[in-house]
């Protein structure tokens, strides 16, 4: 008996629902929809490839301002940063720089000098733009380093 007094009690919950959205007019979302306005012809695009002559700050491949090892392999040159990935450790990567820009006669900023469990940031002096060399690595733990170098104010 029980059975069909609960069977009931949803069947008289689902039937008082059905009434509801019937009174209330049972909203299909229709009315709330607003009309958009009539598509004309597609805009033709000014066609941009016309005008090749811009020379963009950027390459891929090789390409750098700033000295890379000779395994360096996914060189992306934007904007003054350079990233490439090396099969170098962090340590390696390091004594690379260290060594390179030393010759050179640039100062590292040895209070900048952060190196750490997969990571290191290291700072050099003496660039003829006036600032600072940024260099940050990062052992991505597949053998390969990711090393992002960038020139920023002081």
């Amino acid at each position: 008996m029980k059975k069909y007094g609960v069977l009931l009690a949803i069947l008289a919950l689902v039937f008082a629902s059905l009434a509801c959205q019937t009174v209330v007019g049972g909203n299909d979302g229709a009315d709330q929809i607003e009309s958009l306005p009539p598509v004309d012809e597609a805009e033709e695009l000014p066609d941009d490839s016309a005008d090749d002559s811009e020379d963009y700050d950027y390459s891929f491949g090789g390409d750098s301002e700033f000295p890379v090892p000779d395994d360096a392999k996914n060189v992306v040159s934007v904007a003054g940063t350079v990233n490439y990935q090396t099969d170098l450790s962090l340590d390696e990567v390091l004594d690379f720089y260290r060594d390179l820009y030393g010759k050179q006669g640039y100062t590292e900023r040895e209070i900048l000098t952060t190196v750490t469990d997969g990571v290191f940031s290291i700072v050099f002096d003496g660039d003829s733009s006036g600032q600072a060399i940024v260099i940050q690595g990062v052992d991505l733990g597949d053998g390969t380093t990711n090393v992002n170098i960038s020139l920023q104010d002081t």
